[in-house]
């Protein structure tokens, strides 16, 4: 970040002949490479968006940085006919990596769905076995893992960011997403989070929400599920499950962090906590932040990968938790990176909550 020391910074995919929006980021530690994911547009907006393209990295430990690789085309990514948006991976120990993202038709827009209460947006997956270098055929999980509910909402999105798998027995997977849902006709479509549970189905349980993230917090004894999420609330919002996703508690506005009128992103990840209260600021919309393992002196290490610079390109940065909190304690916590926006620049928030 900006204001303190890091490990490393680099611009993974910058404005061109394309522009590149939503990032994701993926770390397999065994084979020390991360996964940056993002979708490629022939403009900044949503209506003209294409594919996914990534760009793998490997990370030498002894040096702590990442050499970035050529980009490269998710070509299984795609329907015939629609355009590929919000990457959202997942590392599933058993099977390999997993790409979930939505589809849409040609230039519908997310307007145009709420303005006629009709869901064209399609759930899809492609998987991988040998770490990010070749993709299955795509797979439509519309049917069999929305089901019904997919005529209750207006159109709906995983992420953005990455998924989860849970440590627990059954090692579930835990896919965050929203959606607008469809009220009496007097009545505009209102969003709500959702997450989807495990391998084969999902269970919608939502609130007044848009987008959202999910960690994993807590210690061998007791670990719940933490969900934080944007809101019309100007505030963040918050909401934990001890049952490993099947259902959640009561929604918390999280007063501290300051929202604008329409929410803002932002990604959360679990770790040993520093001190609450630090921040640390730089410009940013979309982030995805995942952890590293050690990094230099034993200090939990982050990287995270951003847009900055209204969408001009997406940058990936490196840092520990010694470096972007003055202290650290032995507890179990929540890291969040999200924009703090104050026209007329976005500021990107590192805060522990």
């Amino acid at each position: 970040m900006a204001s303190c020391p890091i490990l490393q910074r680099e611009r993974v995919f910058q404005l061109g002949a394309h522009a590149y929006r939503i990032p994701a980021l993926l770390y397999l530690p065994q084979q020390k490479t991360l996964l940056a994911f993002a979708g490629e547009r022939t403009s900044k907006e949503d209506e003209y968006a294409k594919l996914i393209v990534l760009r793998k990295g490997s990370y030498d430990a002894s040096t702590h940085q990442v050499r970035w690789h050529a980009q490269e085309a998710v070509a299984q990514a795609q329907m015939e006919g629609h355009r590929s948006m919000n990457p959202s991976p997942l590392y599933d120990e058993k099977t390999g990596t997993v790409l979930f993202f939505i589809a849409v038709p040609g230039q519908v827009s997310e307007h145009h769905q709420l303005h006629t209460r009709v869901n064209v947006t399609r759930l899809c997956q492609v998987t991988s076995t040998d770490h990010g270098r070749s993709w299955s055929p795509v797979r439509d999980l519309t049917d069999s893992v929305i089901g019904p509910a997919h005529k209750d909402g207006a159109t709906f999105a995983v992420g953005p960011g990455h998924c989860l798998q849970l440590h627990n027995p059954t090692q579930s997977l835990v896919v965050p997403a929203y959606a607008y849902c469809t009220r009496p006709s007097l009545q505009a479509p209102t969003p709500s989070a959702f997450c989807l549970v495990s391998h084969d189905h999902g269970k919608f349980v939502s609130w007044d929400t848009l987008g959202c993230q999910v960690a994993q917090v807590g210690d061998a004894k007791r670990r719940v599920v933490y969900l934080n999420a944007r809101s019309p609330l100007r505030a963040r919002v918050q909401v934990q499950s001890a049952n490993d996703g099947l259902d959640f508690g009561e929604t918390q506005p999280v007063q501290k962090r300051v929202e604008p009128p329409h929410g803002c992103q932002g990604s959360i990840i679990g770790f040993p906590s520093p001190r609450a209260g630090s921040e640390s600021p730089d410009r940013c919309a979309y982030s995805d932040l995942l952890r590293m393992g050690a990094g230099p002196n034993g200090s939990p290490q982050f990287g995270c990968l951003y847009e900055p610079d209204d969408y001009e390109e997406i940058v990936f940065v490196m840092f520990t938790l010694k470096q972007a909190f003055s202290a650290e304690v032995l507890l179990q916590g929540a890291l969040c990176v999200l924009p703090r926006r104050a026209l007329p620049t976005e500021r990107l928030a590192v805060s522990f909550f």
